[in-house]
């Protein structure tokens, strides 16, 4: 009798344990995004995307901009996964950009992005149009 009492106990801890262990998991998410940008040293740009997460789409803007060596207009065309999610509000946010790139016609491109909810972007797609660029610079993330 105390042996199946020790044992109905340590099945509900288990229980237990599993249960809060697997809610405080990070999942992931794909993300495409779309983003038009065009300048003179200094860049600004802006597009849309949308997160797919747990089954269900999540529409954003994305809004930026850079300083820097850079010249001409592009727009990037990129997919990708989403890490470190809890819920879709933690994509939101400011992400630093930092790298050099080009594009003349077409190009290709990837990046690995951060925002301060810890989640990770890691894009990489297509870039259309006549850019060079070497600069520094940030992205916001903003759902809609």
């Amino acid at each position: 009798m105390k042996i199946h009492r020790v044992l109905q106990a340590t099945g509900l801890a288990l229980l237990l344990l599993t249960g809060l262990t697997s809610a405080s998991f990070a999942d992931s998410g794909t993300v495409t995004v779309v983003f038009t940008k065009g300048g003179f040293i200094v860049d600004v740009g802006g597009g849309q995307g949308v997160l797919t997460f747990r089954g269900k789409r999540y529409p954003f803007t994305v809004s930026g901009m850079s300083l820097g060596l850079s010249i001409g207009a592009s727009t990037s065309k990129f997919a990708g996964k989403a890490l470190n999610l809890q819920r879709p509000s933690d994509l939101a946010g400011s992400y630093a950009v930092v790298g050099a790139g080009g594009a003349i016609a077409a190009g290709a491109g990837s990046t690995q992005l951060r925002n301060a909810n810890g989640v990770i972007l890691r894009l990489s797609g297509a870039r259309v149009g006549a850019e060079v660029s070497a600069a520094v610079g940030g992205v916001t993330i903003t759902m809609q």
